[in-house]
């Protein structure tokens, strides 16, 4: 499987996710997140640094659960209106976040 380069707009929403979630954990390790959340630490780091920009729905699902997060803030916000773009034009629907 190939995976398409990520748009700008990808990349984006990618390094709110990980602030958002760097933010949330506050104090509390990686490790014990990554772990109690049933995910590496390895992808914690990555979600969160923005490397992995477009992370499975069951991952940040089991992210933002152990953090106390529901998916409605999770999902407003990483859908922010963008700089420079029309409000809509590049977003995902939350149906379609769930079917990736």
């Amino acid at each position: 499987m190939v995976r398409l380069p990520l748009t700008p707009a990808e990349a984006e929403r990618g390094q709110r996710l990980g602030a958002l979630l760097r933010r949330a954990r506050g104090e509390r390790s990686m490790l014990e997140t990554a772990l109690d959340a049933r995910v590496s630490p390895e992808t914690l780091r990555k979600i969160e640094s923005g490397r992995v920009a477009t992370p499975a729905f069951p991952t940040v699902a089991a992210i933002a659960d152990v953090l106390g997060l529901s998916l409605d803030e999770v999902w407003a916000e990483i859908n922010l209106p963008e700089h420079g773009v029309e409000s809509g034009s590049s977003r995902r629907s939350a149906r379609e976040w769930l079917a990736s």
